[in-house]
């Protein structure tokens, strides 16, 4: 089961992988931005601890050891933070802390600076607790000294005076060094967690950048699809109306021009063919009015009457389907002009040309829907094909009921009812097709060529509408017509 619905329209469908995309680097670079952003505020916070306990340490190594203590109480320190003195540094309950860490803070200490006189003779770095407490202890120097020889310090020259210099043996070592601390100072801090999101500018940045990529996501989506669309278009408006419809331009990238030049010479064959098919139903139709002519004048010699009249029968449909042929033609070929036209007005009249065209059904005829509906469309076209659907529901079912609604979707709809016997299901859209009568409803006595319907729906393709039958429940005949608003 497939529960991803994409949307109908390539260009959408296009914007939203895209614009997905687009989020999920946008995430994943936010996610890299954030973790350096996480390690840099951890290195500050530390590195500022270590310059915290830096400063500390000096106040209390300067100072005499008796007034450490004190000194200390008066120390100000910020919230969270302890500092204590201890004779040695607490191990207890703390684990080592991590390389990084350790690096961070003793180069932030050798950075600051210490005087090498009170320099510690110890350092331990180690983490206490979760959320963990970095715990920094510093050996406190206890200023040792070496005891005097008992002959006294040496003199300057190294021996007696007046006497032969004493062997120099060069520096002694300070014990100090080789002794362990006195005391240790210990600073410990519970350091905040890093929140990189906080800041005033990342929020705006990440919201700026991503309105910027879906403005230029949509935009160059839509710019490359264009030439799809006109191409749509343009085979749409090719299947309603071959006759009139406008070349493509050949401009753009190689593809576009590809595909225009193809559809160009696709769209010339097609109005050749069907120029050429017109041509020679024209051209006979038009040729055999002649013989038609003829054969009526020699039947008027015919002694037998009887079969006088079935041939001026015969010869009168022969001459019917003729000029419906010729009328056909004609309507694939047509140039009229699109005008504005009240369709409201229009299907009036055409009713009331059918009333007084058959005045025993005048009261089957009936108009329903607004009083005003302007359309853009060709007068005489549309008003042959709207007659025509009129007068086959009156001639055929004996009523035409016509109810005009109103826009909906930039479409119109016309409703024709009549109270015929209708339609088998299967012989809907045979009815369409040039020459084909329905030999329950539409025999040769009452005059059809089979032309009308097809007629009509060529016309109404041609305004880029379309025309379909229902049956309704009871008895009778739907036609729905469609049209542009």
């Amino acid at each position: 089961m497939n529960f991803i619905t994409l949307p109908h329209s390539l260009a959408r469908r296009m914007i939203l992988i895209l614009l997905t995309g687009f989020a999920l680097i946008q995430l994943l670079g936010l996610l890299i931005h954030t973790l350096n952003q996480v390690r840099l505020q951890q290195l500050e916070e530390e590195q500022e601890f270590a310059t915290r306990a830096v400063i500390i340490y000096r106040h209390i190594a300067l100072a005499a050891p008796e007034d450490r203590a004190a000194l200390l109480a008066k120390e100000p320190l910020p919230k969270g933070d302890t500092v204590s003195l201890s004779l040695l540094p607490p191990i207890d309950h703390t684990y080592a802390m991590p390389l990084s860490a350790r690096g961070a803070i003793r180069a932030a200490i050798i950075d600051y600076g210490i005087p090498p006189g009170i320099r510690p003779r110890g350092l331990l770095l180690r983490m206490q607790g979760f959320p963990p407490r970095f715990v920094i202890s510093f050996g406190l120097p206890d200023n040792l000294f070496l005891p005097v020889p008992p002959n006294g310090p040496p003199p300057p020259n190294g021996g007696p005076e007046n006497g032969p210099p004493l062997l120099s043996l060069g520096p002694l070592p300070d014990i100090s060094a080789l002794l362990p601390p006195v005391s240790w100072l210990t600073i410990t801090s519970t350091l905040p967690p890093p929140a990189p999101w906080r800041s005033p500018g990342f929020a705006t940045a990440f919201i700026v950048m991503t309105l910027l990529g879906a403005v230029m996501i949509t935009w160059a989506v839509r710019r490359l699809l264009q030439p799809v669309k006109t191409l749509a278009a343009a085979a749409d408006a090719l299947g309603r109306d071959v006759a009139n419809t406008k070349p493509l331009p050949e401009t753009g990238p190689a593809e576009i021009v590809t595909a225009a030049v193809a559809f160009n010479t696709m769209a010339a064959r097609v109005r050749r063919f069907v120029e050429d098919r017109t041509f020679l139903l024209t051209a006979i139709g038009h040729d055999l009015r002649t013989p038609i002519t003829r054969l009526k004048l020699r039947a008027e010699y015919m002694e037998d009457d009887e079969q006088r009249t079935k041939m001026l029968a015969d010869l009168d449909e022969m001459e019917a389907m003729v000029a419906a042929t010729l009328a056909f033609s004609r309507d694939v070929t047509t140039t009229e002009a699109i005008a504005r036209l009240d369709l409201a007005s229009l299907l009036r009249t055409i009713l009331d040309d059918a009333a007084d065209g058959d005045p025993d059904h005048a009261a089957a005829l009936s108009y329903t829907g607004p009083e005003h509906l302007p359309i853009n469309a060709r007068p005489l076209a549309l008003k042959r094909a709207l007659a025509n659907l009129i007068g086959n529901a009156l001639k055929y079912g004996d009523a035409a009921r016509v109810t005009l609604h109103p826009p909906i979707k930039g479409m119109v709809r016309i409703d024709i009812e009549d109270d015929g016997p209708g339609i088998p299901p299967d012989e809907m859209e045979r009815v369409f097709e040039p020459f084909r009568r329905l030999e329950t409803s539409r025999n040769r006595e009452t005059g059809g060529s089979g032309l009308g319907m097809s007629i009509s729906r060529n016309i109404l393709h041609a305004h880029g509408g379309d025309v379909s039958l229902t049956n309704l429940p009871e008895r009778g005949l739907r036609v729905s017509v469609t049209l542009p608003a």
